[in-house]
């Protein structure tokens, strides 16, 4: 309660009932109210607080309630004018205070109740991040990502409790990390890559030796020109269809921060590539179906992309076409010489841009050097208008 704002305390004490965490009620326990604890699941939380419209409710949160907080979740579902947002310092604030850092110069991220893989992404040279995390385990799970990935030497500084009067730090590196942490930090990463480092840009051609395949997949270059094509963006939507080892899709999350995919893939063992995959390259959220088709589109939500990498038919353009929103992005890719006429009838119908690509890659042969082409792909995009 100390380090709140007096307008914001006096709202606090004036609440007839206060929702929180154990650890929030313990820190405004001098308050009389009504004490309700996080629903679980915790989605039930906006039904409970429609229950409790007319009364005078607190919602406690840590730091600022929009930063990767309960807020976000409650302005989503709440007519706006019905809140009120007290925003304290958060985390991310306190903690660039403590290293010295410009917040302006960092990526701040959470693993706060998510998967602890999706920082992964993040992890390139030079690079300063603030990650809140989910408890004692995360720092050591982050250190070995680092580390085998060729970052072992960055600085990992944990920082438990910030600005109360049990306030600790904790420092070491990547490869060496051993502190035993309170469950409840924030925890500061300087990336330093060595000389043999993972270099994983946030662009699309990531080298095809990076994923797990079996042969059939979107090769670098053809990858980089395809994501071009479909331009991902925050928050937006994929399909990724006939999704292979997940290379586009993954690709596609890595791209744009909270950007989402859906593959679908008939092949278990492809789909099992792609989940590996997702979760070694920082995506641990794709979302895998097993499925034909143009079936197994149905249902699906609306994408802002559209893929077709597999699976290619007059049907599932229709199909897919028809469900993609307005300014969506589809592409298709073609190898053979059936789907390459395909992409010929509907780029006549529909318009669009049709491209070959023909990639040749240098190779020894024998003592000596010389080109190897890969298979030409037809590519045929277009934008809903």
């Amino acid at each position: 309660m100390d380090g709140l704002l007096p307008a914001t305390r006096a709202v606090v004490e004036a609440a007839d009932v206060i929702i929180g965490g154990d650890r929030h009620h313990q820190l405004s326990g001098s308050i009389n109210a009504e004490r309700l604890a996080w629903p679980s699941p915790f989605d039930a939380l906006i039904e409970q607080l429609h229950s409790l419209q007319g009364r005078r409710v607190v919602v406690l949160a840590t730091g600022d309630p929009l930063w990767f907080s309960v807020g976000a979740r409650i302005g989503r579902s709440i007519e706006p004018s019905q809140i009120t947002y007290h925003p304290q310092l958060s985390a991310f604030q306190l903690a660039s205070a403590r290293m010295g850092w410009s917040m302006a110069d960092v990526e701040t991220l959470t693993v706060h109740g998510r998967p602890v893989e999706q920082m992964i992404a993040f992890i390139q040279p030079d690079v300063r991040l603030l990650i809140l995390t989910t408890g004692a385990q995360t720092p050591a799970q982050i250190a070995q990502f680092l580390t085998d990935r060729g970052f072992g030497q960055s600085k990992l500084t944990v920082l438990a409790a910030m600005g109360g009067s049990d306030e600790a730090r904790f420092d070491g590196v990547a490869h060496s990390w051993n502190h035993q942490v309170p469950a409840f930090n924030t925890l500061a990463v300087e990336c330093i890559a060595a000389s043999d480092a993972a270099l994983l840009p946030r662009v699309p051609g990531l080298a095809d030796d990076l994923f797990q395949h079996d042969g059939t997949m979107t090769k670098q270059e053809v990858r980089a020109a395809t994501l071009a094509k479909l331009m991902p963006m925050r928050g937006a939507l994929l399909w990724d269809i006939g999704s292979g080892c997940g290379s586009v899709a993954v690709e596609w999350m890595r791209a744009a921060r909270y950007s989402r995919a859906i593959g679908i893939e008939p092949r278990a063992d492809r789909r099992a590539f792609a989940a590996a995959n997702a979760l070694a390259l920082g995506v641990p959220k794709l979302e895998l179906i097993d499925g034909q088709v143009p079936a197994a589109l149905t249902g699906l939500e609306a994408p802002d992309a559209v893929f077709i990498g597999g699976g290619l038919s007059h049907e599932t353009f229709t199909a897919a076409w028809a469900a993609l929103r307005p300014l969506g992005r589809l592409v298709c890719n073609a190898v053979t010489l059936e789907s390459e006429a395909l992409l010929l009838d509907m780029h006549k119908e529909h318009g669009g841009q049709l491209v070959k690509l023909s990639i040749n890659r240098a190779e020894p042969i024998g003592g000596l050097t010389g080109w190897k082409p890969l298979m030409p792909v037809t590519q045929w995009s277009l934008v809903k208008r």
